[in-house]
């Protein structure tokens, strides 16, 4: 595998948490590579695993989305990140089959890394979009969502160099 990859055609955000878990931090980067987008995540500070008991959702394995709005802004402390938009979805496919649905984030005491292909987008289709990390795992069949609950980190999509 070639590992040179031009700067120019990468993207990266950098995740930080809000209210609900204000020790998550992290980078997601987009490497463009032959056929598709190469995805590298590291996540710090996610909440413990919680189970699921009687009619609480579950928290983790975490949602992880593209959304389609261009900022992190806070706003209401006890549901953040709002500002960020919806699940990027530019060929109006079904949730599950979002561009920007992604696999979950299973934390390790805190502590996440995946790296996955997709080829539904390259890095340059992104840039300006935001990047959302979510309290509960995502079921990729509800509609819009997939039901992931509140969001607990964000991070705009910028060009790596």
């Amino acid at each position: 595998m070639d590992y040179n990859y031009c700067c120019s055609d990468n993207a990266i955000a950098y995740i930080y948490g809000g209210p609900l878990q204000p020790n998550l931090y992290g980078e997601v980067k987009f490497l463009n590579v032959c056929g598709g987008t190469e995805v590298h995540v590291e996540v710090w500070g996610l909440p413990p695993y919680t189970p699921a008991h009687n009619s609480t959702m579950p928290i983790g394995p975490h949602g992880f989305h593209i959304h389609d709005g261009n900022t992190c802004e806070i706003g209401d402390p006890s549901d953040p990140f709002l500002s960020a938009g919806s699940h990027w979805n530019p060929t109006n496919q079904p949730h599950g089959n979002h561009a920007g649905d992604f696999p979950v984030l299973f934390s390790n005491s805190g502590y996440a890394k995946m790296i996955f292909f997709t080829n539904k987008f390259k890095p340059a289709d992104i840039i300006g979009k935001t990047i959302i990390i979510h309290q509960n795992p995502d079921d990729y069949r509800t509609q819009p969502t997939g039901n992931s609950g509140k969001r607990l980190g964000c991070g705009v999509i910028s060009k790596l160099c």
